[in-house]
């Protein structure tokens, strides 16, 4: 039997295929010649018996630098006066690794600061329920 298994995959909406195999098949990806942006991935297999299968995979693509902005929400309401903090970094690869703080500077959050003072406010607790002078007499 003759085997005509083959394996076409199609970027996006283009009729034209982006690669054809036989089966089975280890592709790379370059990302770096697609625009970045939501894109779908079309893999259409066709069996010995001239039997399609369809699969379709959503990924997105963002070869570009990471955008970060503190302050402002999208679809939020604002007036008056708004500090906003923008920061990019992206992938960049270097010889030496140096640690030069946070990309983007953030806050503690709440939960944290919360979390903090209870168990600082347990231990006090602990210390004014149970502090016995005599338990720490020296025994010389």
């Amino acid at each position: 039997m003759e085997d005509n298994r083959n394996i076409t995959v199609f970027l996006d909406d283009d009729p034209k295929p982006f690669a054809s195999f036989a089966p089975p098949v280890k592709i790379v990806l370059d990302t770096t010649k697609i625009p970045d942006g939501k894109h779908t991935l079309k893999i259409v297999a066709k069996s010995s018996n001239n039997v399609e299968g369809v699969r379709e995979i959503p990924f997105i693509v963002r070869n570009g630098p990471e955008i970060s902005v503190l302050g402002l929400k999208e679809n939020e309401i604002v007036d008056a006066q708004i500090p906003i903090t923008i920061n990019a970094y992206g992938s960049e690869t270097s010889e030496f690794f140096i640690i030069r703080g946070s990309e983007t500077p953030k806050a503690i959050p709440a939960w944290v600061w919360a979390l903090l003072i209870i168990v600082f406010a347990f231990g006090l607790y602990y210390l004014i329920m149970y502090w016995d002078p005599d338990l720490y007499k020296s025994s010389f």
